[in-house]
């Protein structure tokens, strides 16, 4: 069954439409560039803060780095003899106050050096050990350090022969990693944003919260499981029942730095302005409403009106008066045509009236023929 219309849902229908589709465009126009800015400065912010502090950690390791080389390069650590590394393992100690440990190593493992009087001890087991006899320049392992309950950090470097840089064993330091937890730890981004850092195995070595300031196993949680292997990636997660927001980057020694906030608190601003204009554009729809609605039976009224007087004349019924004549624009000319119609309809109908033949009364006597 077709559908069919009158006029006056029509022209509601077409002045809604005309009215309502640009608001709507508007509207979503300004929520897309609002989003894409508010998008845009999250990521800047994000991307900014992890930077930084992926250089300073890329330079507190580096820095270390280049130290146990130096020292790794020194007539006394390449002797390999404890009676001249102890001197200088000692040295290390009493001006480095963030070094708690310098120890070297013989290639099976043992214990040469040490910056201590404790007997020598087999190191062959430890993560750091395995990396530099496998051939890596530079070994690292976060740990838990046994008096301090935090994370401590582990570093060792081959002890290479000048002659063919062949591995004549390995000098290593133990340090806490304060200098680098605090500098994570007091990142604030908004009131829920925050940066922790993972080491290449997933274990926290830096973290703002204090149920993770211990070695704790992130190894599952989504931001090192979807970590870049190189540069800076964006994730989307849920942490503790709440969607985040998040930037991973691979440090230059294999550690995943990790900026993150509150997907709410971080596009709060499109939220509150996407509510203030969905709440405008609400009243907008409301009045726009009302007033094609009343527009559309000032305009549907007169023309109901004229057709039920059209339909009258057709009917040979005449019409006194037409009230619509007196408007100015297209209505009042159709009223004002309908109007000289009906006139010429009733002036038509009094000619043919007038005209039409008188028949006798049928009590008037007939007249005889001839009479």
């Amino acid at each position: 069954m077709k559908l069919r219309l009158s006029i006056f849902p029509k022209i509601l229908i077409a002045m809604l439409f005309v009215a309502l589709v640009p608001l709507c465009a508007i509207w979503y126009s300004n929520y897309s560039d609002a989003n894409e800015r508010i998008s845009n400065s999250i990521d800047h912010q994000l991307t900014d803060v992890s930077n930084k502090l992926v250089q300073f950690t890329d330079y507190w390791v580096t820095i270390h780095y280049h130290m146990l080389k130096q020292h790794a390069a020194t007539p006394a650590i390449r002797s390999m003899d404890p009676k001249q590394q102890n001197p200088v393992l000692r040295s290390i100690i009493q001006e480095l106050d963030w070094i708690y440990g310098v120890i070297t190593l013989a290639p099976d493992g043992m214990n040469v050096g040490r910056y201590d009087d404790k007997k020598p001890e087999d190191y062959s087991d430890r993560i750091y050990y395995k990396q530099v006899i496998g051939g890596a320049p530079m070994g690292m392992q976060v740990g838990i350090g046994k008096s301090t309950g935090k994370p401590n950090f582990t570093m060792a470097v081959p002890i290479l022969k000048p002659e063919d840089k062949s591995v004549l064993g390995l000098i290593v330091f133990g340090m806490n990693i304060n200098q680098v937890s605090d500098i994570v730890t007091q990142v604030r981004v908004g009131k829920t944003g925050y940066a922790f850092l993972l080491d290449d195995t997933g274990k926290v070595i830096a973290h703002q919260k204090e149920e993770f300031s211990k070695v704790a196993d992130f190894s599952q949680h989504p931001a090192f499981v979807n970590r870049p292997t190189t540069g800076i990636k964006r994730l989307t997660y849920k942490d503790n029942g709440k969607e985040v927001i998040a930037y991973a980057q691979a440090t230059k020694y294999g550690w995943t730095m990790v900026v993150q906030q509150d997907y709410d608190e971080a596009f709060a601003p499109v939220n509150s302005a996407n509510r203030k204009a969905l709440l405008l554009l609400g009243i907008t729809l409301v009045l726009v409403t009302f007033i094609a609605y009343v527009v559309a039976q000032r305009l549907a009224n007169p023309i109901r009106k004229l057709t039920r007087i059209a339909d009258e004349m057709s009917r040979g019924r005449t019409v006194v008066k037409i009230d619509e004549t007196q408007r100015g624009d297209e209505i009042g000319a159709l009223a004002s045509a309908i109007d000289r119609m009906g006139t010429g309809i009733r002036l038509a109908i009094e000619r043919l009236n007038a005209n039409r033949p008188q028949t006798a009364s049928p009590t008037e006597p007939q007249r005889r023929v001839g009479s």
